[in-house]
């Protein structure tokens, strides 16, 4: 395991990273630095852009069992549901088997797990996939194609992605989003952006009907390689589901905190 300090790394970088995402997505979007907890909530109907991460370090029992509580009230006050992201490492040792019994108290409901990674890593070599070919976004169609992307992946609705990110500037300008395409469709796609130093890798997703052959992490590769040729950083930071997490250290990454995702109880 690394140290706490590429723990809070990753807790930061996911809190400067969303903050451009929601703002993106709506000017007005609640985007707050609160004692404790980050705010970065679009609103809208993909759900990863209705984010709350809780930002103390070394936090008691106590203390976490007040910011679950504060957590869930904002997350009530919504329209649309979201999650909290919950990095664990950055708790007080005591505090860590005790977590989810205090967030179920606070009315939230364990939704699934990730996992903080990071490392020194590029610039990787520029990645190549027999099936593939690789496509920048840089039109509306392809973005709409990296939405239902994730979509399919992830489980949510067509229509939650495509209000995630039809009309951003922002991706098709400045963030190095591909597609890994196969017989003329999209079948794959990732993504970096710049954020402080780093590069973060954001909305790895392939259709479920071509998992396992090797098309995520090639289509990573090259978000990475384009990314680093693009700012020449050499650092890189993301966080990955279960299903994603044995794919990354194959390109050099390596974990640091667990994340545990919580939603509202229904």
């Amino acid at each position: 395991m690394a140290d706490r300090g590429e723990s809070i790394e990753s807790m930061e970088q996911l809190a400067v990273v969303w903050r451009a995402m929601v703002l993106d997505r709506d000017t007005d979007a609640d985007v707050r630095d609160l004692p404790g907890i980050a705010v970065r909530w679009a609103d809208c109907r993909f759900a990863f852009w209705n984010c709350l991460t809780l930002t103390d370090v070394d936090a008691d029992t106590a203390l976490v069992e007040q910011r679950l509580g504060q957590a869930a009230d904002i997350m009530r006050a919504k329209k649309h549901p979201g999650f909290l992201w919950l990095f664990e490492d950055l708790l007080a040792d005591e505090a860590r088997p005790r977590v989810r019994a205090a967030a179920e108290r606070a009315g939230l409901a364990y939704a699934f797990p990730g996992t903080g990674m990071a490392g020194d890593l590029l610039p990787v070599p520029e990645s190549s996939h027999p099936d593939l070919t690789f496509v920048r976004v840089t039109t509306d169609e392809q973005l709409r194609a990296y939405a239902d992307l994730n979509s399919r992946a992830y489980g949510f609705p067509l229509e939650d992605g495509r209000d995630g990110l039809l009309g951003s500037a922002l991706w098709k300008n400045q963030v190095h989003a591909y597609l890994g395409v196969r017989d003329g469709a999209a079948v794959t796609c990732a993504a970096t952006v710049e954020a402080e130093g780093r590069l973060f890798v954001v909305l790895v997703a392939t259709a479920p009907e071509w998992e396992r052959r090797g098309y995520g992490e090639a289509v990573t590769r090259k978000a990475l390689y384009e990314g680093a040729k693009a700012t020449g950083l050499t650092r890189a930071t993301l966080h990955a589901t279960e299903a994603g997490a044995p794919v990354y250290p194959r390109i050099g990454f390596r974990p640091n905190s667990p994340i545990h995702f919580y939603a509202l109880k229904e």
